[in-house]
């Protein structure tokens, strides 16, 4: 075979090699470009918050500085005596655990009922429990106060200012989106596996912790994560249905401003703290939640 041949057969065989869904260089470096971009913008803020939380607060309420010129970790020790931190954190844990569990709880039974079952008011519960995502939060402030304060007048629980209180306002707005979630990962469970229990032996509660909960655990975790972030970094209620001595973190830091100064380098040490349950939470089970929000998109 002669020279020639191979070279006219070389291009050829390089471009059948060549994938056809191969990008154009510049595209490939504009991309890299682009998220690299978007790594720093969203990493900036973090060591803003990482750096001042090692500051000195003299050099935290002067000229911003990117490098600083002393490091301390007198902030971190001080956010403990500043305001009582412990006990702030002990109710978020309290109050974000109980409504998570009393959440999760609850979506379970109530998402196996809508995904295995056709009973009549189905469609119009699922909507009504969905329709409730389209309000604003504020709008359930008022009425919520006055049913504690009324319902507390009325029996004598103190439920105003407790972290009963707390929890069941956590409740409605964890619940409709658990239960979505939840029906959505129930429903891509092949009902075979209900039939084949159900000829065990099993009731239908008995397929439903035997069968459909231990093969919707990446969903369920998903709900519990969703549920604990929103309960743990939630404000608005907290301001409003708490005491002093029911206080959360999130109205907590507040407490690192006073008429006269703000402890910069404490607030930023403070929300670093109070991140890492939710960082820590997310970084382990970030693979399930992955999966318990995508299980019932694709079929």
């Amino acid at each position: 075979m002669s020279d020639t041949a191979t070279a006219h057969r070389a291009p050829g065989a390089a471009a059948r090699r060549r994938s056809p869904t191969a990008l154009p260089r510049s595209f490939v470096w504009t991309r890299r470009i682009v998220l690299t971009l978007l790594a720093v913008f969203t990493a900036t803020p973090l060591y803003v918050m990482v750096s001042s939380s090692l500051k000195p607060l003299e050099e935290v309420s002067g000229a911003f500085r990117w490098i600083p010129s002393e490091l301390t970790l007198e902030p971190y020790r001080d956010i403990w005596r500043t305001v009582p931190l412990a006990r702030y954190f002990l109710n978020s844990l309290i109050v974000s655990a109980a409504a998570t569990a009393c959440s999760v709880v609850v979506a379970v039974f109530a998402a196996y009922a809508v995904s295995r079952y056709r009973f009549r008011g189905r469609q119009v519960f699922t909507v009504t429990v969905l329709s409730t995502q389209m309000f604003p939060g504020i709008l359930f402030l008022l009425p919520l106060f006055l049913l504690f304060v009324n319902v507390g007048n009325a029996t004598g629980l103190a439920l105003y200012g407790s972290r009963g209180a707390l929890i069941l306002t956590y409740m409605t707005f964890t619940l409709p989106l658990s239960i979505w979630m939840l029906a959505g990962y129930f429903a891509s469970i092949p009902r075979d596996l209900d039939e084949a229990a159900l000829v065990d032996g099993c009731g239908p509660l008995g397929a439903l912790f035997r069968v459909l909960i231990p093969a919707a655990v990446p969903g369920i975790i998903a709900v519990t994560v969703y549920s604990f972030m929103t309960a743990w970094g939630e404000v608005l209620f907290a301001s409003v249905m708490t005491n002093d001595a029911t206080r959360t973190l999130s109205i907590g830091l507040q407490g690192y401003a006073t008429q006269t100064e703000v402890y910069w380098n404490q607030v930023m040490a403070a929300s670093l703290v109070v991140s890492v349950p939710v960082v820590a939470g997310f970084l382990l089970l970030q693979r399930y939640l992955v999966a318990g929000l995508t299980a019932g998109a694709v079929k």
